[in-house]
């Protein structure tokens, strides 16, 4: 018996919606991932971008458990000597909302050319207004 593989014209990319209002980052991340990888199809292939189009909103609401919102904090080096900046969770949270739930989502997609296409299938919007009403996005309960 051979292994099934489906063609392009077979995959269907749906859009869904997801509201991050008091959702833990870690358990949204990992199920927003879950969708953007396709891992829930059955023709699920890791190869191949079989996964959903993923719009979250509010993300200036998301919430961090424990001691975390406290301690945690985003590393960038720009490659200079003295270049590393720290950046605490809360000011990250209070300039670019958006981007702490990409960087988390971004850390449990593969670190490979598929993993910068599937990152592409994210969109996160701080207010709950988006521009992907066309789409007509179904709503995602995590």
């Amino acid at each position: 018996m051979r292994t099934y593989t489906p063609k392009a014209d077979e995959i269907h990319h749906a859009w869904w919606v997801v509201d991050a209002t008091d959702k833990p980052l870690g358990r949204l991340a990992s199920e927003v991932a879950r969708v953007i990888r396709g891992k829930h199809k059955p023709s699920y292939t890791p190869h191949l971008d079989t996964g959903d189009n993923v719009v979250i909103i509010n993300a200036e609401k998301v919430r961090l458990t424990g001691n975390k919102a406290d301690q945690k904090t985003y590393f960038r080096y720009s490659g200079y000597m003295g270049g590393e900046r720290h950046i605490p969770y809360r000011r990250m949270l209070e300039t670019h909302p958006d981007r702490v739930i990409e960087l988390a989502v971004r850390g449990m997609l593969p670190k490979n050319a598929l993993g910068r296409v599937l990152r592409k299938k994210l969109k996160v919007y701080a207010g709950t207004d988006h521009p992907h009403q066309g789409q007509q996005p179904q709503p995602l309960d995590i």
